[in-house]
């Protein structure tokens, strides 16, 4: 992005800024004046930037107090009492007592707010502490020009969420409640729901506070990693940073909301910053340490990061890295072949990429049983998708068909934190498992696509009993994660063959689709026909979403609606938007009343999210009609169920709307 089309971005964001914020954005109150004249100084020791802070925080006596107790107490040791800022501020350094007054003024002005609300200050609060602590932690270890500077951008990076839950005509806390359930990112789901994310809002406080431009430059790109042309590419170091920090808060349950999704971290941030420099438990240590003086300051209970598994995050950032095989080459075990490692990237079909991969495996380290197991999320088991040898019989594969819960408490584990692992009858364990799989001894390990557990790899030695070595696991792990990469990747293709199938507004199947599936229906068996139902969504004074609130909003609408229609479909069943404002849905294997239940919760929850949304949209509520045809036989045809899902739909709208006709 070069300086013009940020420019253009930016004046399309304060636009939209307008249209979600109760007030313009140069009078938001978001922290305190002195809070961002203090981010506005530098970390240079010199005596006029001394002098400087010392001023700005006797301006404020309460926390010039809290500052002068913090100095005095056990955690300096000073041989006499303090009395005096400027004195503080030189013996202690502009960088402690900096960290501490800004500390300070955010805690002041950011927990007000009850923490029985689902946007939670004091949680939000934390991650931020967490972040700018672990990203000064890593700046530091890095050489870094300005650590300080980091973690300023630290607790600055999501202070969007605060203009949204302080100034919007939908809080933040609205988002949260509105989008629970939803299975998109978090950073989509917030542009559908305000029309723009926390990075973009929170870049417009940025630029109207004057906040430093490499401060602004985390603010806004620490989700989205900017081009090469961007402005903002020259600080991509502070980017990464901070990027690599959130991510770990996240995944290790810190995060500024209480939602259990991980956002993505950017291929390109682990391009600039070689983490495997990073002592990460050192770190995470150092980081704990630093909490629990916090909290102590406050009197806040943080919990302890003892526990955090810093071999869990090296794993996890190893999976984001793109692969660079030539520089792999040196450091293969000595009985793992290259073409081991290349062969998950021989396909972009996932039905040829496990059952090549697990060859591959078997060939180098000998197992003579290797298994892939699916997990099903719906059913909570764990599926057989891919086996060797081939001679496996089906009764026995059953055997690996097994309840989530019905595991032991040590695989439950490694599916938790992601660690493989080896069970046999000397792990002390309940050997039930065992007994379940019929062997004495099994390797398991996880598999992660997009950064998400999606499968397990299983071996073992059934005829040989011959023991799995303890050693085998680092062998192997290249590999698995090699196949995790090369489902994201088959998985993106699949994506992008679908998606000229698409309506690239709402991501549901278009209008060309619907009617070749509801053709490929009307080809079954009459038995089935005789179970489908078409449904016709309309949305309710549409042209003026659009007239009034403008096209954006109207789009808004659309999302919403088909996020919402996703999150309650079976999978045999059929979405799809079939043009302007209406969508259609075809159910399967259902009836009358099961069609009239399922419509009517899709009305109720646009009716529900619509009520939030309404300040959003200028007191304008969304709501739909809807018209059901269930199937008779006088439907010769799928274009004659569709006109009478049609003519329901109308009767919806002649009734006063909002509500569900049925014929």
């Amino acid at each position: 992005m070069t300086d013009s089309e940020t420019n253009n971005t930016l004046s399309s964001i304060e636009l939209a800024a307008k249209n979600i914020l109760k007030e313009s954005a140069d009078n938001l109150e978001v922290i305190p004046a002195v809070a961002l004249k203090i981010l506005r100084l530098t970390s240079d020791d010199k005596v006029t930037k001394v002098s400087d802070l010392s001023k700005l925080i006797e301006t404020e006596p309460a926390l010039a107090a809290k500052i002068l107790g913090h100095v005095n107490s056990a955690a300096f040791s000073l041989p006499e009492e303090i009395t005096s800022l400027h004195r503080a501020v030189n013996l202690l350094g502009f960088s402690a007592v900096r960290q501490t007054a800004l500390d300070q003024l955010f805690y002041n002005k950011l927990i007000k707010h009850k923490s029985n609300q689902k946007f939670d200050q004091l949680f939000f609060w934390q991650h931020c502490l967490f972040v700018a602590s672990l990203g000064r932690a890593i700046a530091s270890a890095l050489n870094h020009d300005d650590p300080d500077l980091i973690y300023s951008a630290g607790l600055m990076h999501d202070i969007g969420k605060v203009v949204l839950e302080s100034h919007g005509k939908v809080s933040y806390n609205d988002f949260i409640l509105a989008s629970q359930g939803d299975e998109q990112s978090s950073i989509k789901s917030e542009h559908d729901f305000f029309g723009l994310n926390h990075a973009d809002i929170g870049y417009v406080f940025c630029q109207q506070w004057d906040i430093p431009e490499r401060i602004q430059a985390v603010v806004y790109c620490h989700h989205e990693y900017p081009s090469e042309e961007s402005k903002f590419y020259e600080h991509k170091e502070d980017i990464s940073i901070i990027s690599i920090a959130n991510y770990i808060a996240w995944m290790h349950g810190i995060g500024s909301t209480s939602s259990t999704s991980t956002p993505d971290l950017a291929p390109e941030v682990l391009q600039h910053i070689d983490f495997e420099k990073l002592n990460i438990e050192s770190l995470l240590n150092q980081v704990d340490e630093e909490m629990q003086q916090t909290g102590g300051f406050y009197g806040i209970s943080f919990p302890s990061l003892v526990e955090l598994r810093a071999t869990l995050v090296q794993t996890t950032l190893f999976l984001n890295k793109q692969s660079n095989l030539p520089e792999m080459v040196d450091s293969i075990p000595s009985n793992l072949s290259l073409s081991s490692l290349t062969t998950p990237h021989k396909s972009l079909i996932a039905k040829e990429i496990i059952p090549w991969t697990l060859a591959a495996i078997q060939k180098d380290f000998s197992f003579e049983r290797l298994i892939m197991l699916n997990i099903d999320l719906k059913q909570r088991r764990l599926i057989v998708s891919h086996a060797l040898p081939k001679s496996f019989d089906e009764a026995t594969l059953q055997h690996f068909n097994v309840k989530v819960e019905s595991l032991n408490r040590t695989i439950l584990q490694s599916l938790r934190e992601r660690n493989p692992l080896i069970i046999n009858k000397d792990s002390g364990e309940d050997i039930g498992i065992l007994q379940q799989f019929q062997v004495d001894e099994f390797l398991l390990m996880p598999i992660l696509s997009d950064n998400r557990l999606i499968a397990l790899f299983y071996a073992d030695n059934f005829n040989t009993k011959q023991a799995i070595k303890g050693s085998c696991i680092k062998q192997i792990a290249p590999i698995i994660h090699e196949l995790g990469i090369a489902l994201t990747n088959a998985k993106q293709f699949e994506l992008e063959k679908e998606r000229a199938e698409l309506d690239p507004l709402t991501n549901l199947m278009n209008k060309r689709m619907v009617l070749n599936f509801l053709n490929d229906v009307f080809q079954l068996p009459i038995e089935e026909i005789g179970q489908v139902a078409i449904g016709f969504i309309d949305i309710d004074h549409f042209k003026k979403f659009n007239d009034t609130c403008g096209h954006q909003a109207g789009d808004d609408a659309l999302k919403i609606v088909a996020q919402i229609m996703q999150s309650l479909t079976r999978p045999q069943d059929f979405i799809g938007r079939y043009g302007g404002e209406e969508f259609v849905f075809i159910l399967r294997e259902t009836h009358i009343k099961g069609a009239a239940i399922y419509a009517e919760r899709i009305r109720k929850e646009i009716e529900r999210k619509g009520k939030i949304l309404s300040q959003r949209f200028e007191g304008r509520e969304l709501t739909v009609s809807i018209g059901v045809s269930f199937y008779k036989p006088e439907y010769k045809t799928y274009e004659a169920m569709i006109e009478a899902a049609d003519i329901a739909m109308y009767t919806s709208k002649n009734k006063g709307r909002n509500q569900i006709s049925i014929v």
